[in-house]
């Protein structure tokens, strides 16, 4: 369930307890093939992403120094299929198969730097497609655990990022509406598709201090929310609109049902 968003402006404890937050090699950039038939990244790959960095990202205010190094270093054209690859470092969203599609490189950047992550966190993300944010999100924090609906894209994130050597990222299977409660607490927690209402086993998963972002709102456009624990209370800000395709499951939209599809 990754993003198809157009922006208007498995048990922790049996994992290691040492992953620790790794720099992305920028040499992989260049060395790996998607294991799909894509030719190695050459120059052309690192410059593009260079430039969308530039244009996509510093220009539209992202300040996180932290969020566009990772931008800059994670290879988005290896979570494409091969025949999106030379469309990679556009301004879109692009499909991944299964109906879904990875997100604008703008989103991912936005919701990243939404969620204020200092290197210590454990996040949850749910809707991991094809692998891309949590690879973004691996490099900000300590761990990441990624829950994904749909059991052919899960399989090809998990083998992708354990191919690109991402090792305090996780792939599971399963309800993302329902979180992942093996590994909660989470100081973070990263929503990939639009729900009609804020799942409360989301909220119920989110440590004190923690924030979750999420968009919300009806199938066809939503409200991106920041949603911080405190106290016991929940603060809420409104961040932008946007379309994300839905979230399906016991807390978001059925399989189906008006709506569920996205325009």
């Amino acid at each position: 369930m990754d993003i198809t968003c157009v922006s208007f402006k498995a048990d922790p404890s049996n994992r290691n307890a040492n992953a620790t937050l790794q720099r992305f090699p920028r040499a992989l950039a260049v060395t790996s093939a998607n294991g799909n038939g894509l030719a190695a990244a050459g120059p052309d790959f690192e410059a593009e992403r260079r430039e969308m960095v530039v244009r996509q990202i510093r220009r539209r205010g992202i300040r996180s120094s932290r969020v566009i190094e990772a931008m800059e270093t994670v290879p988005r054209h290896l979570f494409v299929p091969p025949e999106h690859a030379a469309a990679a470092y556009t301004d879109s969203p692009l499909p991944i198969g299964e109906g879904q599609t990875i997100s604008q490189p703008y989103i991912v950047a936005a919701m990243a730097e939404a969620l204020s992550l200092d290197g210590r966190e454990r996040v949850l993300e749910v809707g991991a497609g094809s692998g891309y944010q949590a690879a973004v999100l691996s490099r900000l924090a300590q761990e990441v655990i990624a829950v994904e609906t749909q059991p052919a894209l899960g399989a090809a994130a998990r083998e992708r990022l354990t191919r690109l050597a991402f090792t305090n990222v996780w792939i599971e299977e399963g309800d993302g509406s329902l979180g992942w409660p093996a590994g909660a607490p989470y100081g973070a927690i990263l929503v990939a598709a639009g729900a009609p209402a804020i799942p409360q086993p989301l909220v119920d998963q989110l440590a004190e201090g923690g924030r979750l972002v999420i968009p919300v709102g009806p199938a066809d456009h939503q409200e991106l929310l920041r949603i911080t624990k405190k106290e016991g209370k929940l603060k809420t800000e409104s961040l932008f609109p946007c379309r994300f395709v839905p979230l399906i499951g016991l807390h978001g939209w059925r399989p189906g049902a008006t709506g569920s599809t996205p325009s």
